[in-house]
């Protein structure tokens, strides 16, 4: 019954562990003696074959183990609908270790599956998988969201935490509006935090990279006002910060976001440099990050603080790692998230290293 294996996301102090299935059923997700439900006020649900449970981390930190539980649908009527047995798959879970935790990040796929598969098995095992934004090259086709469980399927099993943003190409077609459905979200938004273990991780999205009346997206976006909400949602993070990215035990903090917005590139994409300044300044001074992670350049490269691209203030080092070419090569990034340093190794689809750097903390 189903598709893939489950892909498990990390949202805030949750996992949202999204599941396809191949025909319409009814699913939830056993974790010890609980079950966990895919439901709409009580109701479980069965139009959509992509199936979002929640679950709390704690439980399945504790429990290393979860059984997604599927009940096919025959035919569901208004009384005595019809419905099939049961039949269970059970998958191992394993959360992540306290340091040297191993990630691997593709952004900028593009729909290729099979390259930045390639990339990241050069890179070794991994306890986390970053996908952050541009995995798929637009939303005009609801088919095309498989591919971003499909490379899930392949670098997880459904046995390690993914961490998923959005990016600019993701925004266009039939499908945009709907893409926080077909994906990890936070009632909704595509922006929100995310605690595993040691490493504390703030995601971001900068929308399209244009201005909203760019004639290129047919008068459909409203970009600035959704970045001005994000502005207002930092703000309020860092009046919190005791609870979340100073909260005892984490020696880790990350942000993950497809645009590296600290930098300011030719117009007609030199956009909100005033905006996106106030979020430079925000994070160097109150959430100190120790690394921001981003692609959409198409590029592998390494800035740090004060050099030639660092046009606003960037908080941290800022890593661009993701470098497609031609649809049939891809190179990424994979992170060694140390107790005292960051090493960062840029690895490709011909199973070649490339580069490595080391970055203190």
């Amino acid at each position: 019954m189903l598709k893939t294996a489950p892909a498990v996301f990390a949202v805030e102090d949750t996992y949202q562990i999204l599941v396809q299935a191949k025909a319409e059923c009814m699913l939830w997700v056993q974790v010890g003696d609980a079950c966990y439900y895919d439901e709409s006020n009580g109701i479980l649900r069965s139009l959509s074959e992509l199936h979002r449970v929640s679950v709390p981390m704690a439980a399945l930190d504790t429990a290393r183990g979860y059984t997604v539980c599927v009940r096919p649908l025959v035919e569901r009527k208004p009384y005595f609908t019809e419905t099939a047995p049961v039949e269970e798959y059970p998958y191992a879970f394993r959360p992540l270790p306290t340091e040297n935790i191993r990630a691997y990040h593709i952004s900028d796929a593009h729909n290729m599956v099979e390259p930045p598969i390639r990339a990241a098995r050069a890179f070794g095992d991994i306890d986390l998988l970053i996908l952050n934004g541009d995995v798929i090259d637009h939303s005009g086709d609801p088919t095309k969201f498989d591919n971003i469980y499909r490379i899930c399927d392949e670098l997880t099993h459904g046995e390690i935490p993914v961490i998923f943003s959005r990016g600019n190409h993701d925004m266009r077609g039939n499908y945009a509006e709907k893409f926080a459905e077909y994906t990890p979200n936070h009632h909704g938004n595509t922006y929100y935090t995310f605690r595993l273990g040691s490493l504390w991780g703030l995601l971001l999205d900068c929308g399209e990279d244009k201005p909203d009346g760019n004639p290129e997206y047919g008068n459909t976006i409203c970009c600035h006002v959704f970045r001005r909400r994000q502005t207002a949602f930092l703000q309020d993070l860092i009046a919190r910060a005791t609870d979340t990215y100073e909260a005892q035990g984490i020696t880790t903090r990350v942000v993950i976001v497809h645009n590296p917005f600290s930098n300011v590139f030719p117009a007609p994409f030199d956009i909100e440099q005033d905006l996106y300044r106030e979020w430079c300044t925000l994070l160097r001074e109150q959430v100190k990050p120790h690394v921001m992670i981003t692609g959409h350049k198409h590029t592998l490269e390494v800035w740090n603080p004060g050099c030639e691209q660092d046009v606003l203030g960037q908080p941290c080092p800022v890593v661009v790692g993701a470098r497609p070419e031609r649809g049939v090569y891809f190179a990424g990034c994979g992170y060694v998230f140390g107790k005292d340093s960051i090493t960062v190794t840029f690895t490709d689809s011909e199973g070649q290293i490339l580069e490595k750097h080391t970055l203190d903390k």
